[in-house]
């Protein structure tokens, strides 16, 4: 059976994911990891991680930044220290971050994430035959393309189901940029600031944009739902279903969680329907914020279209 990894803002939130019937918690610390719906210090994800385990769950830390000369060297003590607390699966695309993992002999699986760069089968192969457990497939990879690679993979594969979807990451601060050269005074670029971007000519889009520790990222205007394509992702028989809450906080995403983990449950028993796909959705709608839409990304493109 499928299982979900969930990622959290707060341990408050991972208790409720957890309990909605998410396997994995998948979190870390910005200096470390991309995308983060909250950097957790080490003191916070000590705890985080003794209240995962305690409750029978796994998690996954974020090692998956591009590191730079004046970081990398921080990666094996920051390794080491996840060594300690014994968890169970690292998430890495930086291959001198890889390096330093097995030259170390960190007990450390690790699934590899080289983020949009992940779409073939050979490159995961590639990935496994040097040590990798799992690897995250790009979430531009459509449905086409899924079932041929997933014939080919020797190891298990994570895929997006529902959350925000990253096309453009820059190691620049382009939004302070921006704002310098407007000579605009902007108090904040962080996610937290809800800021928006819109591609000429084009009132419908609205990129979600926002400034951390690693540069500048550009979301695309829809987040992914694939609560309606869910039969055919449960048919392709991909072990790791992929949930990020970067924009959907507390108890609401909690509820999105539970909604595809009964999905994922009913699947696996022959007793999913239409009714429960549509039921599904409307918790998905109901608990999607209202400044954020879904569709089903490239899951349905004609792998053809796709340049």
């Amino acid at each position: 059976m499928a299982e979900i990894i969930a990622t959290v803002e707060s341990m408050e939130q991972a208790e409720m994911v957890m309990k909605a019937g998410a396997d994995w918690i998948y979190a870390g610390e910005d200096e470390f990891g991309l995308r983060l719906p909250h950097s957790f210090d080490r003191d916070e994800l000590t705890d985080l991680i003794q209240a995962v385990h305690a409750q029978g769950k796994k998690i996954v830390v974020a090692v998956n930044a591009i590191f730079h000369n004046d970081r990398i060297v921080k990666v094996a003590d920051y390794l080491q220290f996840l060594t300690d607390l014994q968890v169970d699966m690292v998430s890495i695309g930086d291959p001198g971050a890889i390096h330093l993992l097995q030259q170390n002999h960190f007990p450390l699986p690790y699934l590899y994430d080289g983020a949009d760069l992940v779409t073939s089968a050979r490159q995961i192969n590639f990935w496994a035959n040097h040590g990798a457990v799992a690897a995250q497939v790009a979430a531009e990879v459509p449905y086409g393309e899924l079932k041929s690679l997933q014939q080919h993979v020797q190891v298990p594969i994570s895929y997006l189901v529902y959350g925000a979807s990253a096309i453009h990451q820059s190691g620049r601060p382009l939004l302070d940029n921006y704002f310098s050269f407007v000579q605009k005074h902007q108090e904040r670029t962080d996610r937290q600031r809800g800021l928006f971007i819109s591609a000429p000519h084009k009132p419908d889009t609205h990129y979600s944009i926002y400034e951390d520790r690693n540069g500048t990222h550009v979301f695309a205007t829809n987040d992914v739902n694939l609560m309606p394509e869910l039969t055919k992702v449960h048919e392709l028989g991909i072990q790791y279903w992929k949930m990020d809450g970067l924009f959907v906080h507390g108890q609401q995403f909690a509820q999105i969680v539970a909604a595809f983990a009964h999905a994922r449950d009913a699947l696996a028993k022959g007793t999913w329907t239409a009714e429960l796909a549509a039921d599904g959705q409307r918790i998905v709608t109901d608990n999607t914020p209202v400044n954020r839409e879904t569709d089903t990304g490239f899951f349905d493109i004609d792998p053809e279209s796709v340049k």
